[in-house]
Parts: structure tokens; C-alpha cells; sequence
């Protein structure tokens, strides 16, 4: 039997199948960007970079319209040295970097007309961390943060977020030849507070960033950092730390770059969850390029799950693009308390709650030391403290 397709006539179209017109972006380097907030259609969730995130309560950032006044307090406290300067549109280094890849982000740049800039001269090693507090008091509210580092300057940044908003943010990171940054996002919401950030950094020449995600508080946090190591010898460090509590929905989406040849690039995202419906999100790609000869890379995610109802997803992915590279490699675990451990600690005459707190402490201290900032060292631990102490109450 002879089969004939009948080709459709002069104006006609043939059948598409409808599953066929839309093609998901398949890769991380791959995803389209803009300014213009109209470039973005509104997340439905089946777009890559949606799909583990619940859209519900982050529908205020979806409309492209001002925030009221007031809606953050921004208070900085800084030291010597920081110069502060305010940049609209158009003026540098404002969007030197940052490229807007979603919908709130776009807004956040459209929204935000003098973005603050925060500036480490070059050659000055600042002599304490520069903290912004950003204390929330309801409503919507939109920004964008500039934050250099010129040549061979030396300093931390911490952003504290409190309180309560709906937030859609953007953090523009530019770490210049020879200079060493550290750039901490700490995020004690209250729980009904909405944050969807955007951290966009580069690295030049023989420059180092240490960019730290610590998501403690918030109903809906997704804090994305994504980095680039432009210049030969970049370093970059991406830690993370999360503690889910029932309800709470805590994201990072963490993008690192190989761009220039012999770079060096550490992640390591560590989350705990406990309580009914406690929920974590890591997505961590790393790309080698073709002209980053000499890498040597490594990422990790690790979570520890305390309770019956908490869920964490985690999803590595490497691309590779060089043969010569010194070494690459991921890694992902989720799993519940290590049963000899806790044998260990109770046959030695700690109880059975002591050694749980004992093991959730140890686990996430890594991320608190490798931090380096001792301002925030007793400031998370006893944080970490009270969250399993609440937990123990429940």
C-alpha cells in the first residue's frame, strides 16, 4: 500500500503540532536576556527557570509598575574609604555587566532610576565590612545595586534584608584587576516577606570574589548569583547556606563561568529542612569556554532533610567546551541524619537532641567558616540554633 502527503495549497499552512512551538532553552549559556521588561512574557512555569519555583506570591513582581515610597529602609554603615554615588541609566559602570535574564529583574532595572553604587577605591583595603540594611515595611518594592571593587582594592559587602516586602532585586558585582571582594547576601525576612534577586558579578585579571548566599527567613526567597571569571588567574568562591522551615520555599540558581584561561571556581550550597512542606531549590551550572585553558573547578550541593514533609530538589550541571583544563566536577546529596553518627555521639553520653544539634551545627558551620566575615560567624550559628530549637518546639 502506497502512502501520499498531500501538500497544504498556496495560503494554506500545514498542521504544526502545537507541543512542537515551544522549545525550552537547554542550556545555561543559552538564555536570552534584555532591558526591556517587555521582552519577557510572564512566567507560566513551564519555562526552565521556573518551573521549581512557585509563581503564586511572586505575582506583584510580575507587573511593570512602580512600587510605593518607603517601602525599603536602607540604612549603610560603612567605613573610611567607601566612596557612595548614585547612577541613572546610562551611566557607568551601571550595566557594565548586568544583563536582566527574567521578568522582576527587567522591572528592577526599568524601576530602580538611581541606582546606588557602592565603590572600593583602587589600591584601598577597607578596614571593616560595609553593611546595607535593607529593612522591609510591606508593599512592592524595586532595586538595583552597583558594587565595584577597582583595581587591587580589598573589601566585604554585606546586604542584610529584614522585615517584609515583595522585592525584586538586582546586584551588579564588578571585581577589577588584582582586587579581592566578598559580597554577602543575608536574607532574615519575616515570613510573609517575597524576594526574587538577581546577583550578576565579573572578575578580572588575578581578581578574587567570594559571593555568599544565607537565606534564613522569607516565605518565597530565590536569591540567583551568577558569576563570570573574565581575566586570567580569576578565582571565584560561591557559597550558600539555607535552613527551611515549614512552608518556606528557599531557591538558588547558580551560574559560574569560565571565560579566561587558568581560572579557579569553588561552589558549595548547604541547606537543612524540616516541617511540613519546608522546601529548597539549588540549580548550580557551571560552563568552561573554549578560551579557559588551565580550569580547575569544582561544585557541590548538600542537604539534610530532618523531618517527614520537607523536600529538597538539586540539580548539577557541568558544560565543557576545552580539552585542557586541570580539572572539573560536581556533586549532589540529600539524605536524612547519618545513623553512625549519631550512634557515635550517644554512646559517648550526649543525648539523643544534643547529638541532632551537634550534627546539624557541624554540617553547616563549613559554610559559615569559609565565609570569613567574623562580624557574621556568632550571628549564624546562633541563628542556626534557634531553627532547630523552634523545630524541636513544634
Amino acid at each position: 500500500m502506497t502512502s501520499v502527503t498531500q501538500a497544504p495549497a498556496a495560503g494554506e499552512k500545514g498542521h504544526i503540532d502545537p507541543a512542537a512551538a515551544f522549545v525550552p532553552v537547554q542550556t545555561r549559556s543559552e538564555r536570552p536576556s534584555s532591558f526591556e521588561p517587555a521582552d519577557f512574557g510572564t512566567p507560566s512555569g513551564r519555562e526552565v527557570n521556573w518551573k521549581h519555583t512557585p509563581l503564586e506570591p511572586l505575582q506583584p513582581l510580575f507587573v511593570d509598575e512602580p512600587g510605593a515610597t518607603g517601602v525599603v529602609a536602607v540604612e549603610v554603615s560603612a567605613p573610611a574609604g567607601l566612596e557612595q554615588a548614585r547612577l541613572r541609566v546610562g551611566d557607568a559602570p551601571r550595566g557594565e555587566v548586568f544583563r536582566p535574564e527574567d521578568l522582576p529583574s527587567a522591572i528592577a532595572w526599568a524601576q530602580e532610576s538611581e541606582a546606588p553604587l557602592l565603590r572600593i577605591p583602587a589600591g584601598v583595603e577597607l578596614d571593616a565590612p560595609v553593611v546595607v540594611t535593607l529593612r522591609g515595611t510591606g508593599g512592592v518594592a524595586h532595586a538595583h545595586v552597583v558594587i565595584e571593587a577597582m583595581p587591587n582594592a580589598r573589601g566585604t559587602v554585606i546586604l542584610r534584608h529584614e522585615g517584609t516586602a515583595a522585592h525584586a532585586q538586582n546586584v551588579e558585582i564588578i571585581a577589577r584587576d588584582g582586587s579581592a571582594l566578598t559580597v554577602v547576601s543575608l536574607q532574615r525576612w519575616d515570613d510573609d516577606a517575597v524576594h526574587a534577586a538577581a546577583h550578576q558579578a565579573r572578575v578580572d585579571r588575578d581578581a578574587s570574589l567570594t559571593h555568599v548566599v544565607v537565606s534564613l527567613g522569607g516565605g518565597v526567597v530565590r536569591v540567583n548569583p551568577s558569576l563570570e571569571l573574565a581575566g586570567s588567574g580569576a578565582e571565584g568562591r560561591m557559597y550558600g547556606l539555607s535552613f527551611a522551615d515549614s512552608g518556606q520555599h528557599l531557591e538558588s540558581q547558580v551560574y559560574l563561568h569560565h571565560k579566561g584561561p587558568h581560572t579557579v571556581g569553588d561552589v558549595l550550597y548547604k541547606g537543612a529542612l524540616q516541617g511540613e512542606s519546608a522546601h529548597s531549590v539549588w540549580i548550580g551550572d557551571v560552563l568552561i569556554g573554549p578560551d579557559a585553558v588551565g580550569t580547575d573547578s569544582y561544585e557541590a550541593n548538600r542537604n539534610l532533610v530532618l523531618t517527614d514533609g520537607a523536600r529538597a530538589d538539586s540539580i548539577p550541571n557541568l558544560e565543557i567546551e576545552t580539552g585542557d583544563i586541570q580539572g572539573a566536577g560536581h556533586a549532589s546529596a540529600t539524605g536524612r541524619f547519618d545513623d553512625q553518627q549519631l550512634f557515635y555521639l550517644q554512646a559517648r553520653g550526649i543525648p539523643e537532641t544534643e547529638a541532632r544539634r551537634l550534627v546539624v551545627l557541624g554540617f553547616l558551620a563549613e559554610i559559615v567558616q569559609k565565609m570569613g566575615v567574623d562580624e557574621l560567624t556568632d550571628e549564624l550559628l546562633a541563628a542556626i540554633e534557634a531553627e532547630l530549637a523552634a523545630g524541636a518546639q513544634a
